[in-house]
């Protein structure tokens, strides 16, 4: 699996699998360099997206695996390679949430990641947020 950041030529893909972002958001995140696109072979597999909590913590939105590409690692490869980078970028801390009816839940905790609070909607589950210390992250080239 190899893991590029979005383009341009990702756009159209992008706004029709992640129903969880306004189309009209898409461009500038590819222009911040806010998505990444996981691959195989030739084939998009994947992407993650993130951006900033508060605007100064680095919060990842979303992850998504199509379903014959899951169990394989590609999550946790695709988690660890956006804490590089922000552990490039100089931050220390990182955070995301998922839903507590999701599964995702345990994975975010099997890879680090500790309850730092919750926000309750009138029209969905609690969302738990995770954050993460990202001290002793490994960079490459370090």
């Amino acid at each position: 699996m190899n893991i590029t950041y979005a383009s341009k030529a990702d756009h159209a893909y992008i706004v029709e699998k992640d129903r969880h972002i306004h189309p009209t958001l898409v461009e500038t995140k590819i222009k911040e360099k806010e998505i990444y696109i996981l691959w195989e072979d030739e084939a998009r597999i994947g992407w993650m997206r993130y951006g900033y909590f508060w605007d100064n913590t680095p919060f990842m939105n979303m992850i998504w695996i199509d379903e014959p590409f899951r169990g394989r690692g590609s999550g946790q490869r695709v988690v660890q390679y956006w804490e590089n980078e922000m552990k490039k970028k100089g931050f220390d801390t990182v955070m995301t949430s998922t839903q507590s009816d999701e599964s995702a839940q345990h994975f975010y905790r099997g890879i680090g990641y500790v309850d730092a609070g919750a926000l309750l909607l009138d029209t969905q589950p609690l969302e738990i947020i995770l954050m993460k210390k990202i001290e002793g992250v490994i960079v490459e080239g370090e």
